[in-house]
């Protein structure tokens, strides 16, 4: 007979703020710390939630695999948690880490590196401003 306490439940204050998809999920985006670098883009559920933030290590929901899987305990690419914010709508986590080798699957630093599309829009009189002001800065 297993006497082990069954896991802790995400803080019921914190579930009810998130707005989560159909299937119970919530977006989290994966962000280095100290230089803003957007890594990669996951999803977590309260209990992926509930890990990460208790464990202190990312922990995301595979909806292909349908299981949890904590960044980094095959690849040794890990995720340190430094911060975990919610969005404004509820419906997004950031989620601040200290990345340890390639945040992407593929390998790559990002899960967008090297990956842009072409904006094919006119800038605006303000982007064109905005564009020339950091230019002169850097």
């Amino acid at each position: 007979m297993d006497n082990a306490a069954p896991p802790a439940a995400l803080d019921p204050a914190i579930a009810q703020r998130l707005k989560k998809t159909p299937d119970g999920l919530v977006a989290a985006i994966a962000q280095q710390h100290d230089t803003g670098e957007v890594l990669m883009l996951g999803w977590m559920d309260e209990e992926a939630l509930r890990r990460t933030l208790t464990s202190g290590r990312a922990t995301y929901y595979s909806r292909s695999r349908q299981e949890y899987w904590r960044k980094g305990d095959t690849s040794g690419h890990t995720q340190t948690v430094v911060s975990v914010s919610l969005d404004c709508d509820g419906d997004a986590l950031l989620v601040q880490v200290d990345q340890v080798g390639a945040a992407c699957h593929t390998g790559s630093r990002t899960c967008f590196a090297g990956r842009g599309l072409p904006v094919t829009a006119e800038p605006t009189q303000q982007t064109q401003q905005t564009q020339q002001e950091a230019a002169a800065d850097a």
